[in-house]
This record gives structure tokens, C-alpha cells and sequence, in this order.
């Protein structure tokens, strides 16, 4: 067989078997468990180098499967270098899907994990976060975005670093962006950056005209919106108004005019209880019901009681 061939089938192989492993890992720790005792973590980790991207990105898809809100995973697969490829192919993979899959993992490996935080924050994965809001891939923001907002809301001190490289005016031109997922993500971003006092990222992101403008140019959008677009855009809404409420100290014009919380929004996550209205007389009828009177005591001799008809037995005037 010539090395042609031999490649072929080497790719066949690890694709069938990446394929099985995705749905083993699909039963979390209890099959992971067993995976690793039989050396199956090895060859993941192993995939992770390998010369296929698809292969690549697979591997990347079986470990986030592993490690997602699983501490016990998460240990593992540090414990195994998984975490170098990660990075690796996150910051450097020539190929798109497979950098995307490799922060998927990333961001499942490292949340609630302060090792893994801190190891992302020593091989520089804050700058692998920067390159990302800098690509053209709205998916790939996305999930920068995600982890970005994470890694703000669970360490303010980092908020000095993201300022130094740049990550305000990333996600200020991200805000523009015409993926509503990435502009949400953006403004969250910002809203984080703006909540932190202790370095004067506040009075940064106040002080820059062209925050004012873009919030303004997002607020003038929405209320240009459509009643169904608006509905869709409910996180958008609420954050931009939180975003203004913190750099500028006031409401804003959406706040006045109403269009943060629309009208029937307050009760979103606890719909009315319609059906509870027709059984609500039944449940107060034993502690409303009076003692019968003597009319209701006795019983005339017609079939009713007190003048209600009793509906046992034939209908009166059925000779059967």
C-alpha cells in the first residue's frame, strides 16, 4: 500500500472513530470515565494535532461535549495537556472551523476553573480573544464575546488589561455589527467595562463621543423597528438602556418612551394563570358557603332542595 492510499485510510479510520467517541462523550462523565480508562482521552488529545482540520475541529468537539460544567473533565483534560492544542489551534490554526471549535472548548475547559483561567490568561489568550472580534466570521465573534464577557464578569482586575488591548473600541465597532447575536454580545461586553470603577474604565467609555453616537445610532434602529423585530430585539433594548444608564447617569430615550419593557414583557416568565380562574370558585366555595337556612333543610317533595334541582336520576317528565 502506497503512502497515498495509507493516508486515505488513516483519515477513514480516525474519522469513524472520532465519529463513535462524540456519541460515547455525549453521556458525559460516567463514558468519559471509562474512556480514559481504556486510553481513549489520549488519542483526543492526540487528534487535536492532527494534520486534518476536520479532524481537528472534531477532537475540539468531543472535549467540549467532556468537559462542559464538569470540574472532574475539566481536571482531566489539563491534566493531560489537552489544554496546549486548545490554545494552539485557537490562536494559529490555518483553518476557520477548527480555530471556532478550539475556542468552544476553550470556553467550556476554563469556566469555573481558575487553573484554566489562569493558564489562558498566561498563554496569552486574551490577545487569541482580540484577533477573533478582529476576524469576519460573526460566529467566531460570537463566541470571543462569550468567554470575553465571562472572564470581565468574574474577574473585574482584568477589566485594565482588556482597556490596553483594545477591547473597548473592538466591541464598539461590534456594536454596528449587522448580526443581532454579535451586537448583544458587544453591549454586554461594554456593560461589564462600564460597571467597573476601580481603574476609570467608566469614565473611559463616557468620555468617548463615538460610544455616545453609536448607542444613539442603535436607540434611533429600534425605534424604527417593526412591532415583531422590536419583540426579537427585547435583550437589545434593555441593554443598550443599561449601557446609557451607567456611562451617562440617566435613562434613555428608550427608557422614556417606553420601549425597554414593552407592555405584556413584565410578566414574560410568569404567563397568567388563565385555566386558574374557572377552578378558583370551586377552591373558595367550602369557605364561602353559609350555613342552609330551614328553607334549604327541607326538602319540598318536588326533587330539589331549597329550590335546586337535583340531577340524579331521569329528567322529570321521562317515563322511562
Amino acid at each position: 500500500m502506497d503512502d497515498s492510499k495509507a493516508y486515505v485510510v488513516s483519515l477513514e479510520v480516525a474519522n469513524k472513530w472520532m465519529e463513535t467517541t462524540v456519541v460515547v462523550f455525549a453521556n458525559k462523565t460516567l463514558l468519559f470515565r471509562y474512556l480514559h480508562s481504556v486510553g481513549g482521552l489520549v488519542p483526543v488529545i492526540r487528534y487535536l494535532r492532527n494534520t486534518n482540520a476536520r479532524i481537528r475541529a472534531k477532537a475540539a468537539d468531543v472535549v467540549t461535549t467532556v468537559v462542559q460544567n464538569n470540574p472532574t473533565s475539566q481536571q482531566l483534560v489539563m491534566e493531560a495537556s489537552g489544554f496546549e492544542p486548545l490554545v494552539s489551534n485557537f490562536t494559529s490554526d490555518p483553518d476557520l472551523t477548527a480555530r471556532i471549535k478550539a475556542l468552544g472548548a476553550l470556553s467550556s475547559l476554563i469556566r469555573n476553573n481558575k487553573p484554566g483561567v489562569a493558564a489562558f490568561r498566561l498563554a496569552n489568550g486574551y490577545a487569541g480573544l482580540r484577533d477573533a472580534l478582529n476576524s469576519e466570521s460573526a460566529r467566531f465573534q460570537r463566541k470571543a464575546l462569550s468567554l470575553t464577557h465571562y472572564l470581565l464578569s468574574e474577574s473585574h482586575s482584568d477589566c485594565s488589561v482588556f482597556a490596553q488591548l483594545g477591547f473597548p473600541r473592538l466591541m464598539m465597532r461590534l456594536v454596528s455589527s449587522d448580526d443581532s447575536g454579535v451586537r448583544e454580545a458587544a453591549l454586554g461586553g461594554l456593560l461589564e467595562l462600564a460597571k467597573d470603577t476601580t481603574l476609570g474604565n467608566r469614565s473611559l467609555l463616557a468620555d468617548q463621543d463615538r460610544l455616545r453616537r453609536l448607542l444613539w445610532g442603535r436607540i434611533q434602529s429600534i425605534r424604527m423597528m417593526a412591532p415583531e423585530d422590536l419583540d426579537a430585539a427585547r435583550e437589545e433594548r434593555q441593554l443598550v438602556d443599561s449601557l446609557w444608564i451607567a456611562c451617562y447617569h440617566e435613562p434613555s430615550t428608550l427608557n422614556r418612551e417606553g420601549l425597554v419593557v414593552l407592555p405584556g414583557e413584565e410578566s414574560f416568565e410568569q404567563p397568567p394563570d388563565v385555566a386558574g380562574r374557572f377552578f378558583e370558585p370551586l377552591r373558595r366555595a367550602p369557605l364561602q358557603r353559609a350555613a342552609p337556612s330551614p328553607d334549604e333543610r327541607s326538602d319540598p317533595g318536588n326533587g330539589t332542595l331549597g329550590g335546586i334541582m337535583l340531577l340524579l336520576g331521569p329528567a322529570p317528565g321521562n317515563s322511562e
